[in-house]
């Protein structure tokens, strides 16, 4: 009776999404392997699967996929678990002397649910104001899609960008707000297609109500080109 009532408990924290960290849980030995050797022993996980489930391999369209998910795994939706493939966020002095908050918003975020492996699809709306220090557009755009690329819980995602340009700002006053569809709720369990995520972090002058409405207003606004 315990271990099933362990069993509920873990499957309702997923369900649930929480999380225990706002660092994503990696162990030290993470990296001791090559991609290449990450994406042979997935493979051979992947195979091993679809076999289980009763998939005949030998089939043309499927004789390549564990190969193809492997890959996929690896070089591209968890690429971001990677330390080093961390974007470098260079950053330049203020000039111009800029002085209101900057919004890059609509940032197109892929993701995947930690708990069930299925894709999180959504929006980003990043600012922050200068204390003097300013960054590429772009970059801002890279950091989102680095921190989406590995099993995240939105949450945690959320607070990781605003953490990282805080970091590379050298300011408090960063804010972040995610909209996004969790498929492990829009095609499984309750399968509600019409929900959405919204997940939020302000820091520094972003807590102000008349700095966070401000910020608020720009993503609500209508910018379709």
């Amino acid at each position: 009776m315990k271990i099933d009532k362990l069993f509920e408990e873990i499957e309702e924290q997923g369900d649930n999404h929480i999380s225990s960290s706002t660092e994503n849980p990696i162990r030290k030995d993470a990296f001791e392997k090559s991609d290449e050797e990450k994406i042979d022993l997935i493979e051979q996980d992947v195979k091993n699967m679809l076999e289980t489930l009763g998939m005949d391999l030998t089939d043309d369209s499927l004789k390549g996929t564990p190969k193809r998910v492997a890959k996929m795994f690896v070089k591209e939706l968890f690429d971001g678990l990677h330390p080093d493939k961390k974007p470098k966020a260079s950053t330049f002095e203020n000039k111009y002397k800029y002085g209101e908050m900057l919004v890059e918003k609509n940032i197109t975020v892929y993701s995947t649910c930690e708990h069930h492996l299925l894709p999180i699809v959504g929006r980003a709306h990043v600012a922050y104001i200068s204390n003097g220090t300013v960054v590429g557009l772009s970059k801002m755009n890279r950091i989102v899609d680095y921190y989406a690329k590995r099993p995240q819980v939105q949450e945690r995602m959320t607070m990781q960008i605003v953490r990282e340009l805080q970091e590379v700002l050298g300011t408090q006053d960063v804010a972040c707000v995610i909209d996004a569809k969790h498929l492990c709720v829009n095609s499984r369990g309750i399968r509600d297609i019409e929900s959405s995520t919204v997940t939020s972090e302000f820091g520094g002058k972003f807590k102000e109500a008349a700095t966070k409405r401000e910020f608020l207003d720009y993503i609500n606004m209508d910018t379709e080109f």
